[in-house]
């Protein structure tokens, strides 16, 4: 059986992503960590939809986590035709205050499980010449952003990688597509490592999308057969504005931003 496959679909943008392919018929196959959010929303998209829609509870954060998906997947004979490397988490705050189990547990997951995921499905698309993958990165994998250090660099990683990505698979008729939301009014910034007084000072005067909103413009794109877009019109005027400065500046900009806004 063929399935779209969502990491982080638990809730936010990645269960809004679930709707919306159970809403054009995909079979679905949800991975996160929270196995009575998974198993509720599995019921609910196959009673509202008619469409089969499993889980496998895993912490992708977790090295080997990546593997007993793929092996889960083998187990029940399914095929994986949509990867939609979505599960995430940020960190904010001066980089030598963070703690630094939080930071590499986010590079885990960020960059290390959506690596770990396309290079586990990516040989069977490649040999039906038949496939799509979406990364989820951020609009603050574009720049560097003082005071989310490690956030960004992680986000620039699966940018530079999906990127690159697309290229190598372009001969085999596999689609590969950067997707870079904004900010999104999701739990996201609810995390310990974001909800804190510089998390909050970002956030306070930045544009927002609602998880749907921001599924709604993956699916579009996902149908347009698309491998680069950026969700919100507002966020796709910044980065065209901002590609007219340097990163050091950029840099330099972020930082003076966030620190006048602490002082307010």
């Amino acid at each position: 059986m063929k399935v779209t496959l969502i990491t982080g679909a638990s809730g936010g943008i990645g269960e809004a992503i679930a709707y919306k392919f159970a809403s054009i018929k995909h079979n679905l196959l949800l991975v996160a960590r929270n196995e009575d959010k998974l198993k509720t929303l599995c019921n609910e998209l196959t009673i509202k939809y008619q469409i089969n829609a499993q889980y496998i509870v895993a912490d992708l954060g977790k090295a080997e986590a990546p593997k007993t998906v793929f092996d889960e997947c083998q187990r029940r004979g399914i095929q994986v035709n949509v990867l939609i490397n979505n599960a995430g988490m940020g960190t904010t705050g001066e980089f030598y205050k963070n703690h630094l189990q939080a930071e590499l547990n986010m590079m885990a997951l960020n960059n290390a499980a959506m690596v770990s995921l396309c290079h586990l499905f990516l040989p069977e698309m490649i040999k039906n010449k038949s496939g799509y993958i979406i990364n989820v990165s951020s609009m603050a994998g574009f720049f560097p952003s003082a005071f989310m250090a490690v956030y960004s660099a992680s986000k620039s990683f699966v940018r530079t990688f999906t990127q690159s990505l697309t290229e190598e698979c372009q001969p085999y008729n596999v689609k590969v597509m950067l997707f870079s939301p904004g900010l999104t009014s999701s739990g996201f910034m609810n995390s310990k490592e974001m909800n804190n007084d510089m998390g909050k000072a970002s956030s306070n005067s930045a544009s927002t999308q609602t998880p749907e909103e921001v599924a709604s413009e993956m699916l579009e794109a996902f149908e347009k057969g698309k491998t680069y877009h950026i969700s919100g019109r507002r966020n796709r005027m910044m980065i065209k504005i901002m590609s007219l400065f340097s990163q050091a500046r950029l840099a330099r900009n972020s930082a003076r931003s966030k620190r006048k806004l602490m002082s307010h």
